[in-house]
């Protein structure tokens, strides 16, 4: 009898830790973040996307490849796929000014289905505890026409 209480402790015990790690939404984010230095100084194939506003751009040119996606866009997500070539699987990262549109921007993507998005948390202009930017790291950027 007490093997039996035993291994109905242990039972319930098992059923409440795993309803309190899914009442807590303990499921890693479905993005990764990084400093602007730390993508830039690894190899990939990632479509870079700059989801700043055309004044934005303007202002400070975007970074060196990147795609002008601004998160403003009801159609955002549909862009964004059109630039990865209609591959969901395809790496995306995005970037804003300082990190704050990017996390919505990467949110975006991985609930839409995309697998493998990265968040540039520092974004241009730096950001406390990530990183100095892209600016502020003299990483390359590309001036032009601010159209999307």
């Amino acid at each position: 009898m007490t093997n039996l209480k035993s291994i109905g402790i242990a039972f319930l015990l098992m059923v409440a830790a795993t309803s309190s790690a899914h009442a807590q939404n303990t499921a890693p984010a479905p993005y990764s973040t990084v400093s602007s230095g730390t993508f830039a100084s690894r190899p990939g194939d990632a479509v870079l996307i700059d989801v700043r506003e055309p004044s934005e751009w303007a202002q400070t040119g975007v970074p060196a490849g990147a795609k002008r996606i601004s998160i403003s866009r009801p159609d955002f997500v549909e862009a964004v796929l059109a630039a990865a070539g209609n591959d969901k699987s395809k790496p995306v990262a995005v970037i804003c000014r300082s990190g704050s549109r990017s996390v919505r921007a990467a949110e975006q993507l991985a609930a839409a289905g995309f697998s493998s998005v990265t968040n540039i948390g520092d974004g241009m202009a730096g950001r406390d505890g990530i990183g100095v930017g892209w600016l502020a790291a003299n990483l390359p950027i590309t001036r032009g026409p601010a159209g999307e």
